[in-house]
């Protein structure tokens, strides 16, 4: 017995140190933790989300006047067609102004008329001008005519034939002369009722705009949608380009997906996706990228590639899936905590005794909700942790109890 102690003492400090942790080692419950192997599986390259119903097209809606609010004809979120009333304001002074306005104008293309009425009269008068001229030296030439027969028939002179014949002749060169005045006339007249026609329709344009100032007092609804975000309150006063409520697109929708900046390299236009609306599967595409970064997400857009179904309601939320690839066969874990202490660049690999676990490099590839894909640094078969690493992210050896 007296040498059967030290023995005894010996033996069970050398256990003691076989059992106790290396440096750098954390003990750790089998029960607190959770494995899982390595396994050669189809990888779903595709991301869940969760979308909201927006309609596919809006159009805002602004005042185009100042005034005050005299009467609300449609209210928030009604069916409005294209041109029916939505408000009237009431804005005296435009009033005023544009009575004033039209006055002007109108006294304007009075002027303008005046101007036209001129050049006509005087186009009637050249042509009254040439008319007698030409009636005149009709008359000298046949006057002329019979007294060249009565000279031959020896009853008239030739002094007083040539009197005719200088009649005759002034008539002629009258006529002439009226003619090329009337020519040139005519080229000036053409060109001055031209500039008169275009600023008579000036001053219509600024007479319709001057009426349509007055119109824009009555809000109309742009285009067929849904009214919405239209608050306004008789007595209201509103200021010329106010922004008063938009139309959607009714039954026309696409859906927005707000996406965890990890997938902005893999989120392109033209992805395919899927709607899951009960039993029904609604196929979609990606239409738009947002390239902004906010609070770590970005936006998608998506429109549906058939009709979309009935019911919808803006802001309403729907579960989708975006595909990001093609399936295929690769090494995967599951996808969960441990990829966040971890960022997918090391994983504890469990021993074949089950008793300790050591981290190793790996390298981690897609990611979908089930599945994490693994590029490196495991084998199929391998025991993994795949709980979360936080209470352990400075070891790199694990024993397990």
């Amino acid at each position: 017995m007296r040498y059967g102690s030290p023995l005894a003492v010996i033996l069970l400090a050398w256990a003691g140190w076989q059992l106790a942790p290396a440096s750098g080692t954390l003990s750790i419950q089998r029960d607190q933790i959770s494995i899982a192997a390595v396994q050669s599986a189809p990888f779903l390259d595709y991301l869940p989300l969760r979308a909201t119903v927006a309609p596919l097209n809006v159009t805002f809606i602004n005042a185009v006047q100042g005034g005050e609010v005299a009467e609300v004809v449609a209210r928030d979120g009604a069916l409005v067609k294209k041109n029916d009333v939505l408000a009237r304001l009431s804005n005296p002074q435009l009033q005023l102004d544009v009575t004033s306005r039209e006055a002007a104008i109108a006294s304007q293309l009075g002027a303008v008329s005046a101007q036209r009425l001129t050049l006509q009269q005087t186009r009637t008068t050249e042509e009254t001008q040439l008319a007698e001229a030409r009636y005149n030296l009709l008359k000298a030439r046949h006057e002329l005519s019979i007294r060249e027969q009565l000279r031959q028939q020896g009853f008239e002179s030739d002094a007083n034939v040539q009197s005719y014949s200088d009649e005759a002749d002034y008539y002629a060169q009258r006529l002439k002369r009226l003619d090329a005045a009337r020519t040139q006339d005519l080229r000036v007249a053409d060109r001055q009722e031209k500039e008169i026609d275009e600023e008579g329709q000036r001053l219509r344009s600024n007479l319709e705009v001057v009426e349509s100032s007055l119109g824009a007092l009555t809000l109309r609804a742009s285009l067929d949608g849904r009214l919405t975000n239209f608050d306004l309150q008789p007595g209201q006063s509103l200021k010329a380009g106010d922004k008063i409520g938009q139309i959607d697109s009714e039954g026309h929708y696409r859906l927005d997906a707000d996406i965890d900046e990890f997938y902005l390299g893999r989120v392109a236009i033209g992805e395919r996706a899927q709607a899951d609306l009960g039993d029904v599967k609604i196929p979609l595409t990606v239409t738009r990228v947002h390239p902004q970064v906010t609070n770590g997400q970005f936006r998608a857009e998506l429109t549906f590639d058939t009709p979309p179904p009935a019911g919808l309601r803006r802001g309403e939320s729907i579960d989708i899936r975006i595909t990001l690839g093609e399936t295929h066969r690769a090494l995967v874990l599951p996808n969960g905590a441990w990829l966040e202490a971890s960022g997918g660049a090391s994983a504890f690999v469990v021993a074949a005794n089950g008793r300790s676990a050591d981290r190793v490099a790996i390298t981690s590839g897609r990611r979908n909700p089930e599945q994490a894909e693994i590029t490196s640094g495991l084998h199929e078969g391998d025991q993994v942790i795949v709980s979360s690493y936080n209470s352990y992210k400075n070891f790199n050896h694990l024993a397990i109890h």
